[in-house]
Formats: C-alpha cells, sequence, structure tokens
C-alpha cells in the first residue's frame, strides 16, 4: 500500500526511524557490474538493459557488459550506468526476494549521483526521467571538464585525504583557510601566501575523510602547504574521476539541472523522505528539491553529516546498500559501525549472494527487535 502524501510530515514527527536504503556515486562503475545479477536473473537483467538502452537512445549496456573501460569510464557513461544498475537491483530485490521497500524502508539517500537513484527508488521521479537527466547533466560536466582544462593546461580531479578522525575538524578548517574561505589561525606570518584557487572542499565524507576537487597541480600545492605550514599531513589518494565535481567549474551542469528538472513530473511528498546531499536533511518542498538537486553539482556533499543525521538525531540503526561497490558501505560503516548489532548492521548488495544473506538478516534483525525483553 502507497503510503500518504503526509509522509514527510509523519517523518519530520517521529522520533526514531530504523531502516535507511542509500545508493552509491560516481566512480564505483566497472565493466562487467550488470554480469553476476545477468547470470542469475537473465530476462529482468535484460529487459532492464534494454529499458535504459531505450530511454537513452543507444546500447549503453554494450558498455556495461563488454567495455571498454575507457569508454564506461566516460562521465557520460558511468554516470547513466551507476544509475541504471542500482536501480536494476533494487528492483531484483523487491521482485524476486520480495522486499517491499514502502513498508520496510524509512528514509533514503545517495551518495552525490546516486542522490538520483535514491528520488526514484523513493518515488519522487519517475526512472526514465531522471535517466535522462543524469546523462544530459554528465555530458554537460564532462564538456565543463574539457573547456578548463583547455583554457588552464592543467590537470583537474579529486583526491581524497585520509586523517586521524581526531583531526577532521582541524583539518577542515586548515584547509579553508588555505583556500581564503576561513578565518586565519595561521600564525607564521613569514609563511603568508594568496589563497589557493579553483579549489573546493568537494565532499566530506565520513570522520576521517574529505574530498578536494579542482586543479590537480593547485590541490598538490595545498598538500604541501598542509604538511609545511598547516600542522597536517593527511593521506591523500587521486580518485577515479578526471573531472571536478562538487565545484564552481560546474557552475552550466547546474543551470542546466535548474532549468531542465522545472520540465519533468515530480511527485512530491514521494512515497519514501528522501535526504539531500547539500542541506544533510530531508527535502522540504518540491521547490526545496530543484534548488538542492541543482546546487549539488558545485556544492560540497555533506554526506558525514547526513548519516550523523540519521543515525543520532532520528535512530537509523539498519543501513542497507544498493548498487555497484562497497565504497558507500564502507562510508557509513565509518560513522556507525561495520559490525552487526542487535537491531541494526550495514550491509551492501552488490551480488546475488549478498542479497540473500541481507535478507537472512534482516529477518534475523526483525526477530531480535520483536522479542519480548525478559
Amino acid at each position: 500500500m502507497l503510503r500518504t502524501p503526509s509522509a514527510l510530515a509523519s517523518f519530520t514527527r517521529r522520533k526514531l526511524l530504523h531502516t535507511a536504503l542509500f545508493f552509491p556515486g560516481h566512480g564505483v562503475q566497472r565493466v562487467g557490474m550488470a554480469n553476476t545479477w545477468m547470470d542469475h536473473f537473465p530476462h529482468k537483467t535484460t529487459h532492464a538493459l534494454n529499458e535504459m538502452d531505450s530511454i537513452l537512445g543507444f546500447k549503453l549496456s554494450r558498455i556495461i557488459l563488454d567495455g571498454p573501460n575507457s569508454k564506461l569510464n566516460q562521465t557520460e557513461n558511468a554516470q547513466p550506468a551507476i544509475m541504471a544498475v542500482s536501480v536494476l537491483i533494487l528492483r531484483i530485490l523487491e521482485e524476486e526476494f520480495g522486499f517491499d521497500t514502502k513498508s520496510r524502508v524509512d528514509v533514503m539517500l545517495g551518495h552525490s549521483l546516486g542522490e538520483f537513484s535514491a528520488l526514484v527508488a523513493a518515488g519522487y521521479l519517475q526512472f526514465a526521467d531522471a535517466l535522462k537527466l543524469v546523462r544530459r547533466r554528465a555530458e554537460v560536466m564532462a564538456r565543463c571538464t574539457r573547456q578548463i582544462m583547455e583554457r588552464s593546461g592543467e590537470s583537474y580531479g579529486m583526491v581524497a585525504l585520509i586523517c586521524e578522525p581526531d583531526r577532521l575538524e582541524d583539518l577542515l578548517k586548515t584547509v579553508y583557510d588555505f583556500l581564503g574561505l576561513g578565518t586565519s589561525r595561521l600564525d607564521d606570518t613569514n609563511h603568508a601566501m594568496p589563497p589557493i584557487s579553483n579549489v573546493m572542499v568537494a565532499n566530506i565524507n565520513s570522520p576521517n575523510q574529505i574530498v578536494l576537487s579542482g586543479s590537480i597541480p593547485r590541490i598538490k600545492a595545498l598538500l604541501v602547504q598542509l604538511r609545511q605550514f598547516g600542522g597536517h599531513d593527511p593521506r591523500a589518494v587521486r580518485l577515479n574521476s578526471d573531472s571536478p565535481f562538487h565545484s564552481p567549474v560546474m557552475s552550466p551542469a547546474s543551470d542546466y539541472m535548474s532549468n531542465a528538472i522545472e520540465n519533468v513530473d515530480i511527485t512530491f511528498p514521494g512515497m519514501i523522505p528522501c535526504v539531500s546531499n547539500v542541506s544533510a536533511l530531508p527535502f522540504q518542498s518540491k521547490e526545496d528539491l530543484i534548488q538542492l538537486l541543482s546546487r549539488q553539482c558545485t556544492d560540497t556533499i555533506r554526506w558525514w553529516d547526513s548519516i550523523r543525521y540519521l543515525h543520532q538525531e532520528r535512530g537509523v540503526r539498519c543501513w542497507i546498500g544498493i548498487g555497484p561497490g562497497k565504497v558507500g558501505r564502507n562510508l557509513v560503516g565509518k560513522e556507525v559501525g561495520r559490525v552487526d548489532t542487535k537491531g541494526g548492521g550495514v550491509w551492501a548488495v552488490c551480488n546475488p549472494r549478498e542479497m540473500e544473506e541481507m535478507m537472512v538478516a534482516l529477518e534475523e534483525t526483525r526477530k531480535s527487535v520483536d522479542a519480548p525483553v525478559p
């Protein structure tokens, strides 16, 4: 039975929730990520991939199944592919394993690109509309990247910084200082230097990880300053992206979204509340959704804040990751813990075996919650 239009109001009033469904973002793509689903559920997988191809007007399925990696990793291919496979996995969970999303999930969210998967699953957007938005948005993003690289002669991309959890807050403050976006606390005036431009904090992912986006040479310069003058030595990991997502470079993509989504049918409220990456709170209205989904192209992804909000303030204990890869599970696990506890746990569903294991674990969780207290 569909939830009533008062779902958001009910969500706002309730103090405690239980189960969150979350979806991965860019970077989890790999050739063959639909193969195990094709092996075990050939009819449903073929139907879903054909539907995707029909909506997009070309055979993206061939690239997903057979590659090459160079084509799948292109932003305009990777993003719709990740979204389509994520939705496919959820459909199989519902139709083959009897998972009733509407009654068993209290809230949804998605990491960056994954927000579109969440909005489809939660009933705000139709799959076809969301897939076309994602494809076109990705094309604009790819063009933005080419143009900035041609103009600047510099390489662009994203770099994760990993530190000890008790150092993250100060690391963020110091990064903002060097970017000229904070109140400087750096005492050594002998090393005063102009702010580093063309670098932004793209993601605050977990208690020990942030992601920088922008010019790679300037990110390297920032790392030098952090180590020499800022008192920080984070581990830096270049991500599988040549685009500076969630930075001002992507302003044309934000403009595209503002205009394009006005012409899309949005159901608000959806069946299940959905948390925004930008506000780290549930979307409050149709206008709020349009604005925040547009800002997501250029603003910081507040993933850690979103998880903390649901875990600490709303009491979510069951976390189910749907989609390729386990990055999302790992990021959630850093905040809420990876080990299953009574009444909760964190699961990633990337293949049919994990789906079966998750369904068994959820049933055990339900029994432990329902069991009478001795």
